[in-house]
């Protein structure tokens, strides 16, 4: 049986949330990296006025990107903690997970290519 409703319980999940934001971008670098992408993609559609339905393209690919990499950082961790040391098939999943990064992250430049090439 679930537990009832608490408004304070619903608070404390966003405070979790947030901080699990923070140290992605904090102990991450390629977190950083698409906080700077996704500064120059904001800033980009802001300056050539996008249309409505290029905004919701472009933000839903900036977020399937972040969504990319918290799931790799939190398997990262996962399996870190899990298996400490070395182990080949630890390290398959790590790359297979930084693989789905690298494959969401060049969708979105080709994402980006499209939405801005005909404003420019």
């Amino acid at each position: 049986m679930s537990e009832p409703f608490s408004l304070l319980a619903r608070v404390r999940s966003f405070g979790y949330a947030f901080k699990g934001l923070a140290t992605l971008v904090r102990e991450q670098h390629n977190a950083r990296i698409h906080v700077a992408a996704t500064l120059v993609v904001i800033s980009a559609g802001l300056y050539v006025e996008v249309s409505r339905l290029d905004w919701m393209v472009l933000l839903l690919t900036v977020a399937l990107v972040w969504l990319a990499e918290a799931m790799n950082t939190a398997l990262e961790y996962l399996a870190d903690a899990t298996v400490p040391e070395q182990h080949p098939l630890v390290g398959k999943a790590k790359d297979v997970a930084a693989a789905g990064v690298l494959l969401c992250s060049g969708v979105a430049v080709l994402v980006a290519a499209l939405v801005f090439i005909p404003y420019f």
